[in-house]
């Protein structure tokens, strides 16, 4: 059983911030994602310099992907990134994994997404596209999706309704299942109507935290639930500290979480996907997929960013194998 991923490809650079005032001070809402021109990326980190930076591959969908493939599932990605240094990274990293790289290629830079990362966890993102947004329904061919059972898509592709309607066409005629990443609550407001229309059309897995699912029906998380529940199989609503909520055939089923100290919330609901992806193709009860989420989810937060180390990956695939 194979998962393809599709999202924008990105190269993360986290900025620990010692208070919110940049935050303020650039008008960003508090842990939303903000889509930027390259002037406003630099005068981000213009604004951050002299504090603690680090730097990753990144984009949803390829985190999910990266966290599927630690824990031993055969993976391909497909984005789209530039002939430039971080061009190369990106790449490199899906190879390092055995990840299948699909990545088309542009002439403009390769999109990096600015992690402002507050003091308590929470991220506000600043998000450069560059050659990510030239992804295009005409890159996409039938056989980028032989092969693979699943194809998980992240949201914030939302902004091109083309080719993301395209993919699914494909996925669909190629046999696969699609999950959906909802992504962010303000690209949920801004594209409700298709957003609705490709779920109810196309999308099997569900998978949004609070305040999506909220922008999505306008509805608490148990209402949100039901409601989602009506237009996919599977639904996803995570609730933070309280765990998530699972929709699958009708049932509803409450998973909670693994003790862990926040440090950083960058990857946790792309790491919960893994998790839940996994439970499902070992063909897990709701109750364990929804744990395995939250294992990944609560292992991600404990340091900086959304990869975890390769040593507490060997102690979560021993976790979970119990």
């Amino acid at each position: 059983m194979k998962i393809l991923g599709m999202g924008n490809a990105l190269v993360d650079i986290l900025v620990k911030l010692g208070n919110d005032d940049v935050i303020s001070e650039l008008g960003f809402p508090r842990g939303s994602m903000q889509l930027v021109d390259m002037n406003t990326a630099a005068n981000v980190l213009k604004k951050t310099s002299g504090l603690p930076i680090q730097q990753y591959s990144g984009g949803s969908a390829a985190n999910t992907i990266h966290g599927l493939a630690n824990l031993g599932i055969e993976t391909g990605f497909i984005g789209k990134v530039g002939h430039d240094t971080f061009g190369a990274f990106f790449n490199a990293d899906l190879e390092a994994k055995n990840i299948k790289s699909q990545l088309q290629h542009s002439d403009n830079e390769t999109g990096r997404a600015v992690a402002l990362v507050s003091p308590d966890g929470e991220r506000t993102f600043a998000t450069y596209l560059g050659a990510a947004v030239e992804l295009s329904a005409n890159d996409l061919k039938s056989e980028d999706f032989k092969g693979y059972s699943i194809l998980h898509i992240e949201g914030y592709l939302v902004q091109n309704h083309d080719l993301m309607t395209r993919a699914m066409q494909l996925a669909k005629e190629n046999g696969l299942k699609i999950s959906l990443d909802l992504a962010s609550f303000n690209v949920v407001e801004e594209n409700i109507d298709f957003l609705k229309n490709i779920v109810c059309n196309y999308v099997d897995i569900l998978f949004a935290n609070e305040e999506e699912a909220k922008s999505y029906t306008g509805k608490n998380p148990m209402e949100a639930l039901k409601e989602m529940g009506k237009q996919c199989k599977v639904v996803v609503v995570k609730i933070g500290k309280e765990g998530s909520l699972v929709w699958l055939n009708s049932k509803i089923t409450t998973v909670g979480v693994i003790d862990a100290i926040p440090m950083d919330t960058t990857g946790a609901g792309d790491l919960y996907a893994s998790g839940f992806l996994y439970g499902l193709l070992m063909n897990k009860t709701p109750e364990e997929c929804g744990w395995y989420g939250a294992v990944l989810s609560g292992n991600v937060i404990e340091n900086i960013g959304a990869k975890i180390s390769n040593d507490r990956w060997a102690e979560i695939k021993q976790l979970i194998n119990k």
